[in-house]
């Protein structure tokens, strides 16, 4: 899951706007959900959608499809830090040139995320 979306960002105007302004990517949380498990050593394809932007993370999904069925479908929710602080991952877009209008993430998004800290405190 990791290499497509590092991909994207060495592969992009991300690179320019993070990793050489001395910005590093952080996954605070991310969750699976499977329907039936990836056949091992078979080919497979993995598509990124973005499901949306706030001033601190950006949310998106991966789908994994296997002979032309989906098997899982991973949401996670990313952003940059510097000097122990998320960066604002809208205005990172924007000079990343990033053209189409970027959305809010849904409340189902937001909501599959909420109590993840609680979660934390709580252990």
């Amino acid at each position: 899951m990791d290499l497509i979306r590092y991909e994207i960002v060495f592969r992009s105007k991300l690179n320019e706007n993070t990793v050489k302004k001395g910005m590093f990517g952080v996954l605070p949380t991310q969750k699976n959900i499977y329907k039936k498990p990836l056949k091992k050593w078979k080919k497979f394809n993995i598509t990124l959608k973005m499901d949306g932007s706030d001033e601190k993370w950006i949310y998106h999904r991966q789908i994994f499809e296997q002979n032309g069925e989906i098997c899982a479908i991973g949401f996670i929710k990313a952003g940059f830090w510097k000097n122990k602080k998320a960066q604002n991952m809208r205005e990172i877009l924007i000079n990343s040139g990033v053209e189409n209008e970027i959305k809010s993430p849904s409340i189902e998004i937001l909501n599959m995320f909420d109590n993840d800290y609680e979660i934390l405190k709580n252990q």
